[in-house]
């Protein structure tokens, strides 16, 4: 009698959280020990991130892994033949199609974990992540440290005028704040 060995289950990793929060330096981590278990990976970056490296995604405390930057959801499926484990970093810059081509994925039998803000700037849900979550197996949210009081933050708050949703920064234009620091700080710019 011929047994099949079962094929395995994809599944779908989310890490959120703002900025300064340890997203990128998690999702390195788990990348990292899927490629010391031997298994086949690759790790996509949105190509309009290059803040530390055009071909490496970098984490704030500098630890890297290599990727291959793409400008559409779309090539992930063209790339990821014959992998068992994809990585996405930053996955609020790709668009709404990153949600079907996350599905497809994991429906192949893929591992994929994704690291992202879960909100803008103004404390709104961030791009494709709110959809990525609501498929996702697992979540991870990860905090910083609020600037202000020491407490869990959950914010970014933008340090710059510019009312551009996407403005890749580092701690020059972005600080984590709390819930309460957050709240006060956007009523002082509105004057309020």
């Amino acid at each position: 009698m011929f047994l099949e060995s079962p094929k395995k289950a994809g599944s779908v990793e989310v890490i959120c959280g703002s900025m300064f929060s340890g997203k990128t330096e998690e999702l390195i981590r788990r990348l990292k020990r899927a490629q010391f278990a031997k298994q086949k990976v690759e790790i996509y970056k949105p190509c309009i991130d290059v803040r530390y490296s055009e071909d490496k995604v970098v984490s704030h405390d500098s630890h890297s892994i290599p990727s291959i930057p793409i400008s559409s959801p779309a090539k992930m499926l063209k790339l990821s033949c014959d992998v068992e484990v994809v990585g996405i970093d930053e996955a609020q810059f790709f668009d709404e199609t990153l949600v079907d081509v996350v599905q497809k994925l994991a429906n192949r039998g893929i591992r994929v974990i994704i690291a992202g803000l879960d909100t803008d700037f103004l404390g709104k849900p961030f791009g494709p992540m709110p959809a990525l979550m609501a498929i996702a197996e697992d979540i991870q949210k990860v905090h910083a440290i609020c600037v202000k009081c020491g407490s869990p933050a959950n914010h970014s708050h933008r340090l710059i005028k510019n009312e551009q949703l996407v403005v890749l920064g580092e701690k020059d234009e972005y600080e984590p704040l709390c819930r309460h620091c957050y709240n006060a700080a956007m009523s002082a710019e509105q004057g309020n």
